[in-house]
């Protein structure tokens, strides 16, 4: 049974759900990144700001289900629940087929969307997995708010490799013709150098990369407050080979008028070499970055 409801983002249709399993075994991109990914939401708050417009999630029918992107959420309220069901079986399988139980925690919605603070779903799946932890978490999020669970995320790192990726596509606060991000850049900036204080490995994850004003400044900025960077382009990462599926929103030609070229790999490979001079042995690109392995 679920109950509807509204949120606080205009439009956004909020409904509760219990779910029977919380962790998927991973395919496709993050085939080659981690054993399983663990969604605590259907769908995404944040999908009418500036990660809304080209994430790959949009389209996928079975995860809007005939719903407009970032006019739906639900809840998955027994999602910590449902991991410690699954998380010896499942730990079993990932050691004996994938090398170990490493998870992706979250490629089809964000742990600490606005709603969070208030239901608490990511943070109760954090806890169960301090109960029963992972080999390696990689806690994926475009939120400055992950760093109000500094605390928690000690905790867990005590008992698994813990990997906070905080991504941070561009050093531009807003894109001409496109929606704000959900959290500032600043805020974001801080927030990683907050969580890499407390010794948590963090990583800067520029993806999908976006036109950068001054990538010198920005990399050396990244390298002040996390331990490695991941440049990812849309091309390749959103889960078609050519970038068809961003092609069919506005982001390419948003970032065609701000810099010729930045829609092409080319520009990709500029910004990693940049990447590189700047923080040697510390950059990752694509699923190989997402996997923690660095150049």
């Amino acid at each position: 049974m679920r109950e509807r409801r509204y949120g606080g983002v205009m439009g956004l249709v909020v409904t509760d759900a219990t779910v029977k399993s919380v962790l998927t075994r991973s395919s496709g991109y993050l085939r080659t990144v981690c054993s399983h990914s663990l969604q605590p939401y259907r769908g995404c708050s944040f999908g009418r700001s500036l990660c809304g417009v080209g994430c790959y999630v949009q389209h996928n029918p079975w995860v809007r289900r005939g719903a407009s992107w970032g006019e739906f959420l639900e809840v998955r309220t027994n999602a910590a629940d449902a991991y410690r069901a699954q998380a010896l079986r499942e730990r079993n399988w990932a050691r004996r087929e994938r090398g170990g139980f490493s998870i992706f925690f979250s490629s089809a919605t964000d742990p600490f969307l606005p709603q969070e603070a208030k239901r608490g779903i990511s943070k109760a799946v954090l806890e169960a997995m301090c109960e029963q932890p992972p080999d390696l978490l990689i806690l994926q999020t475009h939120s400055a708010s992950v760093a109000d669970h500094g605390e928690l995320l000690e905790r867990l790192a005590a008992h698994c490799d813990l990997r906070v990726q905080l991504s941070i596509e561009t050093d531009r606060e807003r894109l001409p013709g496109l929606p704000p991000p959900a959290s500032s850049v600043a805020a974001r900036f801080a927030a990683s150098a907050a969580l890499r204080a407390r010794g948590l490995r963090t990583v800067v994850t520029v993806s999908p990369l976006l036109p950068i004003e001054d990538p010198q400044a920005f990399f050396s900025r990244v390298g002040e407050v996390a331990d490695a960077v991941v440049v990812d382009h849309y091309i390749g990462g959103d889960g078609s080979a050519d970038g068809s599926r961003t092609a069919r929103t506005p982001l390419p030609a948003a970032m065609e008028a701000l810099h010729s070229g930045s829609s092409t790999l080319a520009y990709r490979d500029e910004i990693v070499a940049i990447a590189r001079e700047r923080l040697p042995g510390r950059v990752g690109v694509g699923p190989d970055g997402f996997a923690g392995r660095y150049a």
